[in-house]
């Protein structure tokens, strides 16, 4: 039987190895390196942690109380659990979505690529940043199921991600003087016709 935690889980899985698959196929840093090999034993520790989460931090229950562990802040209703997945895998959705789109042209950290390209259409042409979107969606419904492993998940990532678009948005000014402004005049940072 599916339940949300089984959506929330498979999400997170599925955005882990294609993050795991990609970083092998990603240009050159101008700097020198691909950059990959310290992300992907980074995305390798992460695995281990969502497994060990899952194993060890719920203890089985049925229902809304699937969610319920020693160090969860509140029990969500059943509804609230299958809106938490439901963000989850639709930010998790959005987020490779704009990876399998930006192609070769993503990087682990703020980074000049060799034969860097301005990439602005699919999702990139709603919001500068889909990826950090996404991934902030997803967290988000995962904190929605009450686990403090998700809450804790959501306020890192948004921190994380909102400090590094200046940094980003400082590097595509340098790299596209001309077009990147354009860019900026007519999409948003993170959420669509707001911020």
């Amino acid at each position: 039987m599916i339940t949300p935690a089984i959506v929330i889980v498979a999400s997170w899985a599925a955005f882990l190895l294609v993050w795991l698959v990609l970083s092998f196929f990603v240009k050159r840093d101008v700097r020198g390196g691909r950059s990959a090999s310290a992300y992907q034993l980074r995305v390798l520790l992460a695995a281990i942690i969502l497994i060990i989460a899952v194993r060890f931090g719920h203890r089985p229950h049925s229902g809304a109380n699937q969610f319920v562990d020693q160090l969860s802040l509140f029990v969500p209703s059943l509804s609230l659990a299958w809106a938490a997945a439901a963000l989850t895998a639709i930010g998790i959705a959005i987020a490779i979505w704009a990876r399998l789109y930006i192609g070769r042209n993503w990087s682990p950290r703020p980074a000049r690529k060799e034969e860097h390209e301005l990439v602005t259409g699919g999702p990139y042409a709603f919001v500068r940043h889909p990826i950090y979107s996404g991934m902030i969606l997803a967290a988000f419904g995962t904190a929605l199921t009450g686990s403090i492993f998700g809450v804790l998940l959501f306020i890192f990532l948004a921190a994380a991600f909102v400090s590094r678009v200046g940094k980003e948005e400082r590097i595509m000014l340098d790299l596209f003087p001309g077009a990147y402004p354009a860019y900026q005049s007519r999409t948003r940072r993170l959420i669509p016709f707001i911020w």
